[in-house]
């Protein structure tokens, strides 16, 4: 099979709807955006019911069979409809939930209510994911009544704290979303005007530390010297994670070389806001640092604040460390070696205890078969140019349970972000000139599948 499955005429045709039919879906995704939908527990979660209530009108809008279901955490939208038969199937994925806001003031224009500046439109879930929400709606748009392949529309409420309720959705439902190919949109883009198709991800360790050196805090003054304190002990700890040239110090886990691709230093220190005096960590490939190799960063730590600190030794302290894991390395071997090495260089003999917080494997896809190629070949129609195969250096547990429960079935991982989208942070956004190009991929993408049965 060939990518040449659909004419130029019927390329241009798909377009030309797709292009007529973005300010409608704007609208939309701009209605979504405002819907504050943030799945952390502490929020308000009538949010969450409130946007997944939205998203299955605009899917009932569109003539689908569509049901809410709610396996012990936040709703998913589970929505239909029938292509010719004998079609292939296809099942779309995205996720209607986002994360917390942080601080507000951080935010050149208000989180929740779209904002367009220089052909970006910011706000929180514009791009994760509610853009990918909206680019499966736009794709169904285009083809209206002439679906060319069976379609099932999956739009998870939990993904931002984790996807807790992903496998037993599965189990009970999970025959409801089988299908020939799976495209996962919750991911990126290598650049703007660059598209890319992930085929890696990293996994990840989670765990809180808890160091112990005394039975009770005393005076900082009477006992400083001898006697060791947590919050001190707990500092030297965590510096033993890295070698001196910020490298991952802990033995045993796995890593690999990623793809062979364009990207300097400069980009790196651009992308990522490093200021100029700053010291780029360990050594080699960059690509590989990000996408294939381990990291381990210290996210959080339990200790008094600077405002509210005493001369005290403090006898317990925390902290929690979020480590990435080469694609192939199994969670389990990652968290023994990280518990081990914390429980090696304990210091001046204090108590280390080391609870695993969460976890999630990586993913290595098929990067090639018939329905990559028509893949690459709508993003081709797309962009004008063919996509290049990525990693991506954060995990997305959701997508090896995909691939787990659906080895048959061809596990695309697309997406709507690019550098600049700053999903989790500031200031999220999405670039509007892309977002039409990936609704256009997708539209393409169903044609391109569908005509793969003839």
């Amino acid at each position: 099979m060939t990518s040449d499955v659909l004419t130029p005429d019927q390329i241009s045709a798909v377009t030309a709807r797709v292009k007529d039919l973005m300010p409608g879906v704007r609208t939309d995704l701009e209605a979504l955006t405002r819907i504050p939908s943030i799945s952390a527990p502490s929020f308000d979660q009538s949010q969450v019911d409130r946007s997944a209530e939205a998203v299955a009108e605009l899917l009932r809008a569109e003539g689908c069979e569509v049901e809410i279901v709610r396996e012990g955490g936040a709703p998913a939208v589970i929505a239909h409809k029938a292509g010719p038969e004998g079609a292939p199937t296809v099942t779309l994925y995205a996720h209607h939930d986002v994360q917390p806001t942080g601080d507000e003031s951080d935010w050149d224009s208000a989180p929740f209510e779209p904002t367009e500046r220089d052909g970006r439109l910011y706000g929180r879930g514009a791009a994760d994911d509610k853009a990918g929400v909206m680019a499966h709606i736009a794709a169904l748009r285009a083809h209206g009544d002439d679906l060319p392949v069976g379609l099932t529309i999956f739009v998870e409420g939990e993904e931002e704290t984790g996807s807790d309720s992903l496998g037993t959705i599965l189990e009970r439902h999970g025959d409801k979303l089988a299908a020939d190919a799976i495209v996962l949109a919750d991911s990126t883009n290598w650049a703007v005007g660059e598209p890319a198709l992930t085929t890696t991800l990293r996994g990840l360790v989670r765990v809180v530390v808890t160091v112990r050196t005394l039975d009770h805090s005393v005076h900082s003054g009477m006992f400083g010297g001898p006697v060791p304190d947590a919050i001190t002990a707990l500092c030297r700890l965590m510096a033993t994670l890295h070698h001196e040239d910020g490298s991952v110090a802990i033995e045993g886990l796995r890593s690999s070389t990623a793809a062979q691709l364009d990207y300097p230093e400069s980009r790196l220190r651009e992308e990522s806001g490093m200021l100029p005096g700053t010291q780029v960590l360990g050594s080699g490939d960059l690509l590989s640092q990000l996408w294939t190799q381990p990291s381990v960063t210290v996210i959080g730590i339990d200790a008094p604040s600077v405002e509210q600190a005493a001369n005290t030794l403090i006898a317990s302290a925390r902290a929690k460390v979020s480590m990435r894991i080469a694609p192939d390395e199994d969670p389990q071997a990652g968290f023994a070696a990280l518990e081990r090495h914390l429980r090696e260089h304990a210091p001046w003999g204090a108590e280390v205890e080391v609870e695993l917080e969460d976890q999630g494997p990586g993913f290595a896809a098929e990067a090639h078969g018939p329905v990559q190629d028509q893949a690459r070949a709508a993003f081709t129609d797309a962009w004008g140019h063919e996509p290049v195969d990525i990693g991506v250096g954060g995990s997305i547990p959701f997508v090896a349970a995909f691939a787990e429960r659906y080895p048959q079935a061809a596990i695309l991982v697309t997406g709507v972000e690019d550098p600049d989208t700053r999903a989790h942070g500031a200031n999220e956004s999405l670039h509007l000139a892309e977002f039409e190009r990936v609704c256009v991929a997708e539209a393409l993408l169903l044609s391109r599948i569908g005509a793969m049965r003839s």
